[in-house]
């Protein structure tokens, strides 16, 4: 569920706005380099004298870290059914929002998270196959309205994205394992979900050198921060 109004901060019924932090999210498939491209959002946030609680998804409190946990762990004994993986991302969430995501908006913070539920709807809904309606009823019982202000999707074609991947090293967790035709269709649902909320999204061309793509992201959070602030 997207919030339509991309001048409003994140927010839940009921809520008194005025307070409201902004909630800012990083998308993108492996290997596009969102770990680096956060800190730099963030480090641009708090050079503007604003607190940031940086997070990321699955995870950002202790028990939502162990649910991270189950989810990457790629033993094969026993296959994750995806309807299990599902409701553990969402579980997760629920404790993160609870914990983290509201607290910090709430006292007028910047959360910036590395994936949130546009990640599900791009890995359990394309990845996976997952009706998107199953999942949208999920977002709503967890979240109540709540959606990020700006998401910065990290776009970059399959087989480099899995270059890059490779050339980090490390054994590669549950999901770095998936074949590319996975990572194919993780692609287009993001892609598809940014036409679809252009007020929202904001598709970064990951291919180009770091530095490019950090300067096109400041020159973003310049362009948005002004327009909430006017």
């Amino acid at each position: 569920m997207s919030n339509n109004d991309p001048d409003r901060p994140a927010r839940d019924a009921g809520d008194r706005p005025e307070r409201r932090g902004r909630f800012i999210t990083l998308e993108g498939s492996e290997g596009v380099g969102k770990s680096t491209n956060l800190a730099r959002v963030v480090a641009w946030l708090e050079a503007r004298g604003l607190e940031v609680v940086q997070t990321r998804e699955p995870g950002g409190t202790p028990r939502a870290e162990a649910i991270r946990e189950l989810l990457l762990d790629p033993v094969v004994e026993e296959p994750l059914d995806a309807d299990a993986e599902l409701l553990l991302i969402f579980a997760a969430r629920a404790q993160h929002l609870a914990r983290v995501i509201r607290p910090a908006l709430a006292r007028g913070a910047w959360v910036v998270c590395d994936r949130f539920t546009d990640a599900t709807f791009a890995y359990q809904g394309g990845g996976r196959s997952i009706d998107a309606t199953r999942i949208a009823e999920l977002e709503r019982f967890v979240q109540r309205g709540l959606a990020p202000d700006l998401t910065l999707l990290l776009d970059m074609p399959v087989e480099a994205a899995r270059s890059r991947l490779a050339e980090r090293g490390g054994a590669p967790d549950r999901f770095e394992r998936e074949h590319a035709s996975f990572f194919t269709a993780v692609r287009q649902a993001y892609l598809a979900r940014a036409a679809a909320d252009p007020g929202r999204f904001a598709v970064v061309d990951a291919s180009r050198p770091l530095a490019a793509v950090g300067d096109q992201i400041e020159t973003l959070l310049d362009q948005r921060v002004a327009a909430w602030q006017s």
